[in-house]
């Protein structure tokens, strides 16, 4: 089964809220971190999150939604993008963006790649395979931020397991478009 064009645009358009949200979420955080190093790497990750959801909202327009549409994710998901935007200490934003959202959001993004007809969806292919590969070098920069600065503060490993299990338990980062969505 693949998914039609209504179904491709919500996704599409829920990716991008997501992305927005991580994206503002960083931001919030710069000015109240006080490592001069992890402010610099979150400034220039704000700058990768924006490409990727600048990237998701051209692509909604392409697949019959406004231009730079956003779909709110399922109120679940959303609440827990809300606190983690409300995390305070050093070790646990970067925890739960970089042990946590980035991986979840990836293994989500393969998942959409998955479901959709990679011949019909290519242009939507393109952009995740883009996506999925800022997300490893991204992960990447924080493992290499980590062994300089070792002495950073981490986030307890049961407090990322735990997080990491909410995210997981949450079935899906969207609802179900309603039938008075994009025409299919």
């Amino acid at each position: 089964m693949t998914l039609d064009v209504r179904r491709r645009g919500h996704a599409a358009a829920t990716f991008r809220a997501i992305h927005v949200t991580l994206m503002e979420t960083v931001a919030r955080w710069v000015p109240t971190t006080p490592e001069m190093e992890v402010k610099l790497l979150l400034g220039a990750h704000i700058w990768d999150f924006a490409q990727h959801a600048d990237a998701f909202g051209k692509r909604t327009h392409e697949l019959r939604l406004p231009l730079q549409h956003s779909v709110p994710p399922a109120p679940a998901y959303q609440s827990l993008l809300t606190e983690i935007a409300a995390i305070a200490a050093t070790g646990e934003r970067l925890g739960a963006i970089y042990g946590v959202m980035l991986p979840a959001v990836g293994r989500r993004l393969r998942d959409y790649r998955a479901a959709t007809d990679t011949l019909l969806d290519a242009p939507t292919v393109r952009i995740v395979d883009r996506v999925l590969a800022d997300h490893e070098r991204m992960l990447g920069e924080h493992r290499e931020l980590r062994q300089q600065l070792p002495a950073l503060p981490a986030a307890p490993p049961p407090w990322l397991a735990a997080l990491s299990a909410r995210e997981q338990a949450l079935a899906a980062i969207a609802d179900p478009p309603d039938q008075q969505g994009a025409a299919s």
